[in-house]
């Protein structure tokens, strides 16, 4: 965003996902897969760890395809399709290049870039991405961590377990929307995609991820299938 922001390049959010043009997806590539990705490596590197960063496009690490939104309009309730650009979503992973990387005790650092199968290069949600590569890799928990406490009730108390329906109670009366809306979105593909539980974290808080793993209640919003 500040990038985009410094380059005079203005955004649209439907959904919590951003549109992206051809010039909007070069630059989130740019951002993405080369800087951000790059602090991250550096960051774990000094923390003593050994990491690689990658993109979707890495080895075909993740196939894309063009993500489609409908959105209904107010006046007349009718239904029309939201064209968002250049913004893709997951349809295939390739677990086999990550489980090379971690039986050599590698961490992938992985950018939400990826290709369509025609080389259509996609600008992934993060936490979409996140959730499709944990599904492939049949992780135990996902860990989504965010700015928030988690997700909130309209008295911003903390939900701390959601179960499918109550999620889509939450969305349908204006309780959940935003970004949180794909957050959630994910939490749900990745639960009923074999994911024992996924959870909504305070990255703020320091060792949120220790306090959700070794707590009794956890700090998070946890959701189960």
């Amino acid at each position: 965003g500040n990038m985009l922001g410094r380059l005079g390049i203005k955004s649209e959010f439907v959904d919590g996902l951003r549109v992206t043009d051809a010039a909007t997806a070069e630059v989130a590539e740019m951002v993405l897969a080369g800087a951000i990705n790059k602090d991250l490596v550096s960051w774990i590197g000094r923390a003593g760890g050994t990491a690689v960063g990658i993109s979707g496009k890495d080895a075909r690490l993740v196939t894309a395809r063009k993500l489609t939104r409908t959105a209904r309009d107010p006046d007349s309730a009718i239904e029309r399709v939201v064209d968002l650009g250049f913004v893709g979503e997951p349809v295939a992973v390739n677990a086999k290049i990550l489980d090379l990387m971690t039986r050599s005790d590698v961490i992938p650092v992985i950018a939400p870039i990826a290709e369509d199968a025609e080389g259509h290069t996609y600008n992934i949600n993060a936490d979409t991405m996140a959730g499709a590569i944990a599904g492939a890799v049949g992780a135990a928990r996902l860990m989504l961590l965010t700015d928030v406490p988690g997700v909130l009730a309209k008295d911003k108390s903390l939900l701390t377990d959601l179960t499918p329906a109550r999620i889509m109670e939450l969305i349908a009366d204006g309780t959940i929307s935003g970004g949180m809306i794909p957050k959630l979105e994910t939490c749900l593909s990745a639960v009923t995609g074999g994911v024992e539980a996924a959870v909504i974290l305070d990255g703020r808080v320091p060792h949120a991820l220790l306090l959700e793993i070794f707590t009794r209640k956890g700090v998070g919003t946890l959701v189960r299938a």
